[in-house]
């Protein structure tokens, strides 16, 4: 967790907003003025990268690549195959439409497909 910082008036947090403002480089002042000066906050905290990579279970992504990987037979592990699991696994945590649409067909798949393997050709 982070420490709390100290309390300041809005007079304050301006007077300091300002010195910040006037303290950039002019390219820096360009991109401020595009996004709005009043929408700009010098003083927001960072996000945890940590946080949004672990799924429900609270695993990394490589933590879930490696335990599932593990369970790969040798002869079916290919570098196309992990990259293409690890591909799935960061989209599973990042919640990827994308990602997600191929699961779904693929469970549905195996569900209402299995044992319908008539090919009439």
């Amino acid at each position: 967790m982070s420490e709390e910082q100290p309390k300041i008036s809005a007079e304050e947090r301006e007077e300091l907003k300002r010195g910040i403002y006037e303290s950039l480089s002019p390219r820096r002042r360009k991109f401020i003025d595009r996004i709005g000066y009043e929408n700009w906050d010098p003083f927001q905290e960072p996000k945890d990268p940590i946080d949004i990579r672990k799924d429900k279970n609270q695993m990394t992504t490589q933590q879930l690549i490696r335990a599932f990987l593990y369970t790969v037979p040798r002869e079916r592990y290919t570098d196309t195959y992990a990259r293409g699991a690890f591909e799935a696994c960061s989209g599973m945590i990042n919640e990827d439409e994308r990602i997600l649409g191929m699961f779904d067909f693929a469970r549905w798949y195996v569900t209402t497909m299995e044992g319908n393997t008539n090919n009439e050709d």
